[in-house]
């Protein structure tokens, strides 16, 4: 009977395992993807409370770009001490409506434009002051995710390029934590309407590849949420703290009781 029980045990345990296991890899069933599917390539868009860079140049008329690369005095700071003021490039605001007020050409509705198409806007509206075409540039200065929840190291992330996908996001933030739940990743996104959506995402299923959700927007945030097992070691933690507690408030009025009777 005993050995019925223990086999009966070891194939529970086992099987347990396997289920668990199942959880635990990403891209699950990548091997059968043969060929991966066309798909565009991502460009970030401009949304509300942007912060811009806009750089206009033109080799051949360098004079007539000035005007419109407008620079602020910035501290250089050392070791917490601002030693010097250095020039560094006017950054325009999106306002609500995705408009920036620019140098000599005023209001210009930027918002929901790609960085391309807000340059290409930009020199069409520059092409009657320059003899030769000028060249735009356009840098997103504060395009940030955060990841928080079950990772290793969550945390708001600066990114640089303004392209960034799920798993970048993740390596980021150290990983998922071994408490962290792959098939149900909350993605938190505002549009530039101000309405926001919570998105469920798999990191199991090889699909997440070809998910609308793969590259991250500006201001998204990943939510990584945590398994049944952390939660039953919170709950087991309080349960402890609040027995010892108990037990400890016992001790000292048996205590004061004690020295009272003597």
């Amino acid at each position: 009977m005993k050995k019925i029980l223990t086999l009966a045990l070891l194939v529970t345990w086992l099987f347990t395992g396997c289920q668990s296991y199942k959880k635990v890899p990403y891209l699950q069933g990548s091997e059968t993807l043969k060929e991966a599917k066309a798909a565009p390539l991502y460009d970030a868009r401009i949304m509300p409370k942007d912060l811009l860079t806009i750089v206009v140049s033109c080799p051949e008329e360098p004079e007539l770009a000035e005007p419109f690369n407008l620079t602020v005095a910035s501290p250089l700071t050392t070791n917490n001490r601002n030693l010097a003021l250095q020039p560094t490039l006017q950054q325009y605001l999106v306002d609500n409506e995705g408009n920036v007020d620019f140098p000599v050409l005023g209001t210009i509705h930027l918002g929901g434009l790609t960085k391309g198409e807000a340059e290409q806007l930009i020199k069409d509206k520059l092409k009657p002051q320059f003899k030769e075409m000028p060249i735009v540039t356009v840098r997103m200065v504060n395009y940030k995710i955060s990841v928080i929840g079950e990772v290793n190291r969550p945390g708001t992330f600066t990114i640089s390029n303004e392209k960034v996908n799920l798993f970048e996001a993740l390596a980021m933030a150290g990983d998922l934590s071994i408490y962290g739940m792959r098939d149900n990743v909350k993605l938190i996104r505002e549009d530039r309407n101000g309405e926001r959506q919570i998105l469920t995402l798999n990191l199991n299923d090889k699909d997440i590849l070809f998910s609308p959700y793969y590259y991250l927007q500006q201001n998204d945030i990943l939510y990584i949420t945590p398994n049944k097992t952390k939660a039953k070691n919170s709950d087991i933690s309080s349960s402890t703290t609040i027995w010892f507690t108990f037990v400890g408030s016992l001790l000292s009025i048996a205590n004061i009781i004690i020295t009272l009777t003597k």
